[in-house]
């Protein structure tokens, strides 16, 4: 998603202020004597009253207040950068804000959430904010922001590319013919911060599968697609299943195709494998018969989002311990008539946009949550209509792998119970595992232990 075009040097400032009240008031002066349309008063209060009922702020020093009115254009975005840091009441006390990102968005505009998330998962990557606090003078900082913004962002240089990763790479398109491949997948994060891809001459759809999207979000001479899928695995590509699940979900990859996977070690710099998969054989099991993998009512991108989630979980725990935890995604009428609540609901009485899952500001909710016993409820567009929920459907006859406890069980019931995709985390093993209509299939591999 392209964010260069709301950006402006004439709203990139540096801040004087020490706290968040007056690094807004700092940004809106500038963006209001272009817009003189808007209402600054009414700004002000309208993002004050965000931050005081859900922190925008995103780690690393940086936070995102953001706000919605009615106005004449889609999207406002002004930067300030502060040379001391500035009070935040949601930062770490050794996290000063360095970096505030304001975004003003048209009360209409239907991709906003979008917006928020691609901004975030930028935000996130600690180089590119290292490279945008250090930048000398302004119109450095504005250059790397409208790279980054623009999908280009200033990056160590790329790898270069050995002799043996060249070979791979051609001889890799080579099999794909001969074995009747349909599309050719390479995993990048093989690479350390990014590797110069070939532009590729071929009929065959290329695509690239990363943890970052701004390596290559607008590179459409080099690939064709490419699928953000985040591993914390070591193996060689362990977002294998993953990418080609969101693959099917987006139908950037169908269940007849065969595809050709080229990857190695995360982070070794080098190309070591080559890998054929044909789609249908991979997830037959999962399909029993049919051809939805996704339920009608889910959007892509919610269940993207909650894998993400679950995959962060699994690996990071919460405060240091492992936490178990089970998300219940689409058809949620259904699903709510066969659970009841643990506790009192806490998502209950928020806005909706406030509670999707798509708005990166839920990810600390969502983890901080996943401690309670029961399930999260998610609607198909993304909005968590509950949480800590028992699952009562109706038990089937399934035979579970033996070490699969209860959270597991209700899984696979509230999967066939309702037309949903059940996704588990396991406290004891780390896994992440996906149950459709019944049927189980792991996204992550068991943690081993030294």
């Amino acid at each position: 998603m392209r964010l260069d075009k709301y950006i402006s040097r004439g709203r990139v400032l540096d801040l004087g202020s020490a706290d968040i009240e007056g690094a807004l008031a700092e940004l809106l002066n500038l963006t209001v004597e272009r817009f003189p349309d808007l209402n600054r008063d009414a700004l002000l209060k309208g993002l004050l009253r965000r931050e005081s009922t859900m922190t925008t702020y995103l780690g690393l020093g940086v936070a995102m207040p953001h706000v919605r009115v009615k106005m004449g254009r889609r999207y406002i975005l002004a930067v300030g950068r502060s040379h001391y840091g500035i009070r935040y009441d949601g930062a770490m006390e050794d996290e000063p804000v360095r970096l505030v990102i304001m975004l003003i968005a048209d009360e209409k505009a239907r991709d906003y959430l979008q917006v928020l998330a691609a901004l975030a998962r930028l935000l996130k990557e600690k180089d590119f904010v290292d490279h945008l606090v250090q930048a000398p003078d302004l119109d450095t900082l504005y250059d790397r922001l409208f790279a980054g913004f623009g999908g280009i962002a200033a990056r160590p240089l790329p790898v270069a590319q050995s002799r043996v990763n060249r070979v791979v790479l051609r001889e890799a398109e080579q099999i794909a013919r001969g074995s009747g491949c349909t599309g050719l997948m390479v995993f990048g994060d093989t690479f350390a911060g990014g590797f110069d891809s070939p532009k590729w001459k071929t009929s065959l759809k290329t695509i690239l599968v990363t943890r970052s999207l701004t390596e290559a979000e607008d590179h459409p001479a080099r690939f064709g697609e490419t699928i953000q899928v985040r591993s914390f695995s070591n193996q060689r590509m362990a977002q294998l299943r993953s990418a080609v699940l969101v693959g099917l979900t987006r139908g950037l990859i169908v269940f007849n195709d065969r595809i050709c996977c080229v990857g190695g070690m995360a982070g070794s710099n080098q190309f070591d494998t080559i890998v054929v998969v044909d789609v249908e054989k991979e997830f037959q099991t999962l399909l029993t018969g049919h051809a939805d993998l996704l339920p009608a009512d889910v959007k892509p991108e919610v269940l993207e989002r909650v894998i993400a989630v679950a995959t962060e979980l699994a690996v990071e725990g919460r405060e240091g311990r492992p936490v178990g935890c089970l998300f219940v995604v689409g058809d949620s009428d259904k699903v709510l008539k066969v659970t009841k609540p643990l506790v009192l609901n806490p998502f209950y009485g928020y806005k909706e946009e406030d509670r999707n899952i798509l708005n990166p500001f839920m990810d600390e909710t969502i983890k901080e949550f996943s401690s309670i016993d029961g399930a999260f409820v998610i609607r198909g567009d993304g909005v968590v209509e509950s949480a800590g929920s028992l699952i009562q459907a109706a038990d089937y006859n399934h035979t579970l792998p033996s070490g699969l406890g209860s959270r597991h069980a209700a899984a696979a019931a509230v999967s066939v119970a309702a037309d949903c995709i059940a996704l588990v985390v396991s406290s004891s093993s780390g896994q992440v595992t996906l149950f459709r209509r019944g049927v189980m299939m792991s996204l992550t591999e068991k943690k081993v232990s030294a």
